[in-house]
């Protein structure tokens, strides 16, 4: 694999949400992931479907972690692994056998990356949750959403996207860094709750100084609350963003809209009281063209402006298409590697494989002998296709 992670190996087990999304940003970026899948898949599996790319670029050893045989064979692998990650509840790890002071105690300079919802300690931390319940706490699902109607979930990008993979991979690269100095490897308690706090830092910092009304959604400027930062349908019934905070974007919006300076309340960006005044004139104007009539005027202007695309048509936007932003392998489009390098610039591995697609290969590269790899078959330690 190219990338400037080449030559790092993750041993990943097998997991959903952020844990394979973390694992896929770093096989994209070169690192040798091996995904440790449970035999036959189970529920966690997508079985190698070519379209489920958060599990593209990495290899599969299925394995019984309730044997001690698995459990072995697991710890050799990371013997010689640089990190691996799990998402388990806290403690299961530690029931299997395959807790931090084990895999420490086997290989001392181990980054052992651990991705959860709630933590590894709290009340909350051996509760059951998924994204929606995580960002819940934070502040932001509350934040999110028009003031009719209740919180939006936002997908589920926000939580395990951006407060939990994201975090992990900074805190394994961060540790990764550390050891570098140190020689010793280290655990990394990756909580989305506690992701997302951090990523909701600009408004928690915007409340305490008093320019955010935290308790009524659509009151505020990046919450659709202000007529310059929001999305409006279209005569099409498509839709359109506009994003124009800065004064000198602001007033070529006005002038885009039709609209000059100084005209009734339009001189006032900032004065909340006359934002609902505004929103409507905004949504009256919009309506009378289409989307495409609008990308005319506005789109590659200093606007701010974007369409509103669906999944289905953001691959085919100029602009995504001259950066290469997707990418089709074998009939299926893929999200390209994300950021860019100008020397080592990463490339998607291989489409996602079954569990148990490579154990053989795994397994003899740990330097077993085919009679000891049949008799973990035989036991039902591992497991192959």
């Amino acid at each position: 694999m190219a990338g400037p992670l080449s030559g790092l190996k993750v041993v990943e087990i097998a997991g959903i949400g952020p844990g394979p999304f973390a694992c896929m940003l770093l096989s994209d970026l070169g690192a040798e992931v091996i995904r440790v899948d449970r035999p036959n898949g189970g529920a966690l599996s997508a079985q190698g479907a070519p379209g489920d790319i958060l599990q593209r670029g990495r290899r599969s050893i299925a394995v019984n972690l309730k044997t001690a045989e698995g459990v072995e064979t697991v710890l050799k692998l990371i013997e010689s692994a640089d990190v691996l990650t799990e998402g388990f509840r806290p403690g299961v790890m530690e029931k299997l056998g395959l807790g931090p002071e084990v895999c420490l105690e086997r290989n001392p300079r181990l980054v052992y990356g651990r991705m959860t919802g709630w933590g590894q300690e709290g009340p909350l931390s051996r509760a059951a949750g998924h994204d929606i319940n995580y960002i819940a706490l934070t502040g932001a699902l509350a934040s999110i959403g028009r003031k009719d109607s209740g919180p939006v979930p936002p997908l589920n990008l926000v939580g395990d996207f951006g407060g939990g993979s994201m975090y992990l991979i900074m805190g394994i690269l961060s540790a990764l860094f550390e050891r570098s100095i140190s020689g010793k490897g280290q655990v990394i308690d990756a909580a989305i709750t506690d992701g997302v706090i951090s990523l909701m830092a600009c408004m928690q910092g915007f409340e305490g100084i008093g320019l955010w009304q935290g308790q009524s959604r659509q009151s505020n400027m990046l919450d659709g609350g202000a007529h310059y930062y929001d999305t409006y349908q279209c005569a099409d019934g498509e839709w359109v963003s506009i994003g124009s905070i800065e004064p000198k974007f602001y007033a070529l919006l006005m002038e885009k809209l039709g609209l000059e300076a100084g005209e009734g309340s339009f001189e006032q960006q900032f004065d909340q009281a006359r934002w609902p005044g505004m929103k409507e004139q905004v949504v009256d104007i919009i309506k009378t063209k289409t989307r495409a009539e609008w990308c005319d005027i506005m789109e590659g202007s200093d606007v701010c402006f974007a369409p509103v695309l669906s999944i289905a048509e953001a691959p085919s936007h100029p602009h995504n298409v001259a950066r290469q932003s997707f990418v089709e392998i074998e009939g299926f489009t893929q999200t390209a590697t994300a950021p860019r390098f100008s020397r080592t610039p990463g490339e998607i591995g291989c489409l996602p494989v079954a569990s148990g697609a490579d154990t053989d290969q795994i397994l003899r590269e740990l330097g077993l002998e085919p009679a000891t790899i049949d008799a973990l078959k035989q036991s039902g330690a591992v497991s192959s296709v």
